[in-house]
This record gives structure tokens, C-alpha cells and sequence, in this order.
């Protein structure tokens, strides 16, 4: 029997954190190319560091996209986010550019060829995950978490307030009576800060976003809300601490509250099934929760390099579907094609949409008119309705 009453904790990181940095700039480059040709293929890597910035990885796409062209897409990465300061500025950071043409033993591997479709661009398990806890399907500590440092950010770039920086983390711990969450035990903000501004007028500002955030009546203990407990937090990014790309995997998901395969996201193009396989599990978790069919539903798959199908989709709704897993199982791969080329076109994911969703998750966000966030959509809830009579 599962338990029903527990805390459970999530973090969040923002734009400005050293290792979202570098997952911006990855994914920035990633849409240079797809922009470029949708066919491109990226597997690229940043680390970033005081004032440095080294790009790795191979890549196939048009000669256009030089290496000048990468440099000055990472540079317009870091200008977007914020950072311009004596240790980490955008105009300023030295740009080490290392990519290297694909390998063609992959090529050959995931390239079509006479009746051979698509292949995955890598082995591995993918998983997706929705719940019933907030409007998005997603779970509610990475949700709040998530929602107040991007409420911080968007005041930041607003320029609403002038005296935070652009690094900065959250954690909330949610209470769970009867398996759903019904308040706040604690919250934790650190945020990057301008050398002025006191202790008390950032606890201040941040109690607000806090506030905002949470439901009302949410709210943690006092003595359980932190911020910035070290002091200060005036060098922050990657002047502060080393970035790279994929180190915030369980930050870009579900926060620990489902299964993950392991494989990051950003830096690749969809090809790889680390990302796409991930984004066609979600969408097929979310619309079974939309669709009334389960409380909640964890589907994975599974790839091998070079071959098309999964070999294996496994669905487990943690005992609250209503309707058999075995049949949910089947009725989902009839409504979409599960192999890489498959979920590349029905999710249109050849398409330069990847730098958004860097930071503040990769799941539970709006879907936007250029083709963002398309795994989020719930346009598979009528069919399932009907395949199941609800």
C-alpha cells in the first residue's frame, strides 16, 4: 500500500544558474540549426565558468552555421539572461568553440534508408509523468517551486526591482494528507543580490513572490521560510560556480516525483530520444490524466539506437485508473506513433523551439503559437474518451 500522508520536497534553479546557463546556450544553438535546416543534427555540450564559455559536440547542418555563428548565439544566450558583470559578462567572456562534424557510425545508424525507417539516436528509457495536483498536471512542489523564481525573473527583467541578480534556487516541501497536498511545510529562496541591498529587503521581496505563488493559506511557519540562508549570495552564475549542460535533469521534470531514464534534454536535437521520447511520454501521460482515465500515470519507453519502434511501452497509473492499464497501454500506440520519426512529426518538433524551455521545466507549460511546448497540448483527450466510452 502506497502512503498517503508524507512531506515531499522539490527544487527549482533559474535562468541564471550556472548549469541553466549552459542548457540556454545549448538549446540556442540547437534552434540556430534546426532554424537553418530542420533535418540539422545537434548533440552539443557548454561549461561555462568565470568569464569563459567552451562549446563541445558534433553536429550535422548547413555550412552557414559556422562557428562564429555558435559563438555569437551563446553570447546572445547570456545577454538575454542578464549577466553582465566583472566575472561573467556577455560582451566580454572569452568563447571557446570545439563542435566537430557528426560521427558517422551514429549517422548511419539513425538516418532512413530504403525500408529502413528512422532510428533512435541513442539507446535508453524515457519517462512521462502527469497528476492531478494543479492546473498543469504536474506535480505540485516542482509547480510552485518552478512559479516563484520565474515570478522573481520576470520582475528582474522587467525591471521591477534592481537588486537581484539572475542566479538564484528554490525548494518547497509540501504536506500530504490522504495523498494530496494541502500546504507548505517550508520554503527555501537563495537569490543572487546586488552589493546594497539588505537581508531584509530581499526577505521582504521574496515573501511576496512567495505569496503569489503558492495557494492562498499555503504559506510555510515562519521560522520554516528561508532566504538566503547563508548571508549573502553577491557573486553568483558561473563567476560563482561551474556550469554544464544536463545537470539539472530531475529540475527539468517532475522535481523526484516520478521515475527518470537518466538522458538529458537540452543540447539535442529531437533525433534523440532522450528528448523526444521524454516529451511524447509526458504528452501521453497528460492527456490520460485530462481525459478522467487515471489520477495519475507514469508511462516509459524504451529505445534502442538505430531502431525505429520502442521496445517496450509500459503505463502504470499507481492504482487510480479507471480503466485496464493493458488496454491504455494499446489504445495509446494506436493513437501515435511512438517511433522517432513518428514523434517528431506529430509533436512538429523539428523546429527551432527548444531555447524556452531551458529553464523553469521542460513540462507543465502553455503550449505558444510558434510551436513551443506542443507536447503539452491535450488534443488526444477526445479520442481516449471515446476509445474508452467516457
Amino acid at each position: 500500500m502506497s502512503k498517503t500522508d508524507y512531506l515531499f520536497t522539490s527544487e527549482s534553479v533559474s535562468e541564471g544558474h550556472p548549469d541553466k546557463v549552459s542548457d540556454r546556450i545549448s538549446d540556442a544553438i540547437v534552434d540556430i540549426f534546426l532554424a537553418a535546416d530542420p533535418q540539422a543534427r545537434v548533440a552539443l555540450e557548454t561549461l561555462c565558468t568565470t568569464n569563459r564559455i567552451v562549446l563541445a559536440g558534433e553536429v550535422r547542418g548547413p555550412a552557414s552555421i559556422t562557428a562564429d555563428a555558435m559563438v555569437a548565439a551563446a553570447r546572445d544566450a547570456v545577454r538575454d539572461i542578464g549577466y553582465e558583470q566583472d566575472g561573467f559578462h556577455w560582451k566580454n567572456a572569452t568563447v571557446d568553440c570545439f563542435v566537430h562534424s557528426q560521427s558517422a557510425d551514429i549517422a548511419v545508424g539513425v538516418d532512413s534508408a530504403g525500408n529502413k525507417d528512422e532510428g533512435a539516436g541513442d539507446q535508453g528509457i524515457m519517462f512521462g509523468y502527469a497528476v492531478d495536483e494543479t492546473p498543469n498536471l504536474m506535480p505540485a512542489p516542482i509547480y510552485y517551486a518552478h512559479n516563484i523564481l520565474k515570478t522573481l525573473a520576470d520582475a528582474r527583467h522587467s525591471k521591477d526591482v534592481d537588486f537581484l541578480g539572475p542566479d538564484a534556487k528554490s525548494q518547497v516541501t509540501l504536506q500530504y494528507v490522504n495523498g494530496k497536498p494541502v500546504r507548505a511545510t517550508s520554503v527555501v529562496v537563495s537569490t543572487q543580490h546586488a552589493e546594497h541591498a539588505t537581508q531584509e529587503q530581499i526577505r521582504e521581496y521574496v515573501r511576496k513572490h512567495v505569496l503569489e505563488a503558492l495557494p492562498k493559506g499555503w504559506m510555510c511557519p515562519e521560522a520554516e521560510f528561508y532566504v538566503n540562508p547563508t548571508g549573502r549570495f553577491v557573486i553568483g552564475g558561473p563567476d560563482g560556480d561551474t556550469g554544464l549542460t544536463g545537470r539539472k535533469i530531475i529540475v527539468d521534470t517532475y522535481g523526484g516525483a516520478a521515475p527518470h531514464g537518466g538522458g538529458a534534454f537540452s543540447g539535442k536535437d529531437p533525433t534523440k530520444v532522450d528528448r523526444s521520447a521524454a516529451y511524447a511520454a509526458r504528452y501521453l501521460a497528460k492527456n490520460v490524466v485530462a481525459a478522467g482515465l487515471a489520477d495519475k500515470c507514469t508511462i516509459q519507453l524504451a529505445y534502442a539506437i538505430g531502431v525505429s519502434k520502442p521496445l517496450s511501452v509500459y503505463v502504470n497509473t499507481d492504482g487510480t485508473a479507471k480503466v485496464s492499464e493493458d488496454k491504455l497501454s494499446e489504445v495509446l500506440q494506436e493513437l501515435m506513433n511512438l517511433s522517432p520519426r513518428g514523434i517528431r512529426e506529430h509533436l512538429k518538433l523539428n523546429r527551432p523551439i527548444y531555447a524556452r524551455t531551458a529553464a523553469y521545466g521542460h513540462f507543465g507549460r502553455d503550449p505558444d503559437g510558434s510551436g513551443g511546448f506542443s507536447w503539452e497540448r491535450l488534443d488526444l483527450v477526445e479520442q481516449l474518451e471515446s476509445a474508452f466510452g467516457v
